[in-house]
């Protein structure tokens, strides 16, 4: 397969990234009309560039600890990307946050393994994204519902239009930190299959890509561009299941939710752990919610959001397993 289809392939991946996963980071400030949409996706596209340029190491994670480079080929990140975003669509289609980073890594070691077996897949960041798979959302739900019991202890005595003004405010700084924390993890996956296609198409045949390498500037700004205009064009079914079908939500429980997610996200994306956005303020939403009763939450629309972030893992493994064997043949 030549460099530049996998650069479209990866390009369109991280478009639908932002058409589908992005939204997550304003869904909670637009169902609360904090801000206006076009105001949000805005702010999203650019703090999405902003939380890129912020650090590589889920980058590197993905470029490097996933599949062994001596068995991968273009082709072979060709399919991981092209069941990524097919699942992403289809995700898209039915109006669910998808998680793209888990789609990405399970169409990775799909592809992967149709491509050498078992010695071409890594054990080290296959043993993050599953340690993230468990611990996003069991953080997200925790932190949430815990900043949200805080709050109502520190403000219980202060009248309920003042906090209201006083988080509206608020909520446009967690926006903010929710989207600048999607760059710095959901923005950086594509980023490592660019770099890892750089330089595959460079070592040649018969060469080895070398142990330790750098993420291109052009590569991440580049990726966060996509990220941010795929957010800005579309992704507004999205927002609705997570902002309005889950549970109602008002400024200062927005805030919470968006702040305890953005704190997983960010605190992930240091160790380099790809993790998924959706995973996080989906979780986050259902944490705060719960803060009110546990039927404040519509946990049948929440039952189906887990029920697709379950699917991910086998679905995207096998459409990376087929794609892989068909693309080999074709290239």
């Amino acid at each position: 397969m030549p460099l530049w289809l996998v650069l479209v392939l990866a390009y369109l991946f991280e478009f639908a990234n932002g058409w589908t996963d992005a939204p997550n980071s304003i869904a909670t400030v637009v169902s609360t009309r904090v801000l206006r949409p076009h105001h949000a996706v805005l702010m999203a596209g650019v703090l999405n560039l902003v939380g890129a340029l912020s650090g590589t190491a889920v980058a590197k994670t993905i470029a490097g600890d996933i599949l062994n480079p001596d068995f991968v080929t273009l082709s072979t990140l060709g399919a991981a990307v092209l069941a990524a975003t097919i699942w992403a669509l289809g995700a898209q289609y039915f109006g669910l946050p998808s998680s793209e980073s888990h789609a990405l890594v399970a169409g990775l070691l799909g592809a992967g393994f149709a491509a050498g077996g078992l010695r071409a897949l890594e054990w080290t960041g296959t043993e993050k994204s599953l340690i993230g798979l468990v611990t996003s959302p069991a953080g997200g739900f925790l932190v949430g519902f815990l900043l949200m019991v805080l709050i109502y202890r520190a403000f219980r005595r202060v009248r309920r239009a003042t906090v209201a003004r006083i988080f509206g405010r608020a909520q446009i700084a967690s926006a903010a930190f929710m989207a600048f924390s999607h760059g710095t993890n959901d923005a950086q996956k594509t980023m490592g299959i660019i770099t890892l296609a750089v330089l595959l198409n460079q070592a040649g045949t018969g060469n080895k890509v070398p142990e330790s390498f750098q993420i291109p500037l052009w590569v991440i700004v580049s990726c966060a561009l996509v990220i941010g205009l795929g957010t800005m064009i579309g992704g507004w079914r999205v927002v609705r299941t997570l902002g309005l079908r889950m549970t109602h939500l008002e400024p200062v429980q927005g805030f919470a939710a968006e702040t305890g997610a953005a704190l997983v996200i960010t605190g992930a994306a240091r160790i380099g752990m790809p993790i998924s956005t959706t995973h996080a303020i989906g979780s986050s939403i259902m944490g705060v919610g719960a803060t009110k009763r546990f039927s404040a939450v519509r946990w049948g629309v929440a039952g189906q959001v887990v029920a697709a972030w379950i699917l991910t893992w086998p679905s995207c493994m096998a459409l990376g397993y087929l794609l892989g064997k068909g693309l080999a043949l074709a290239f």
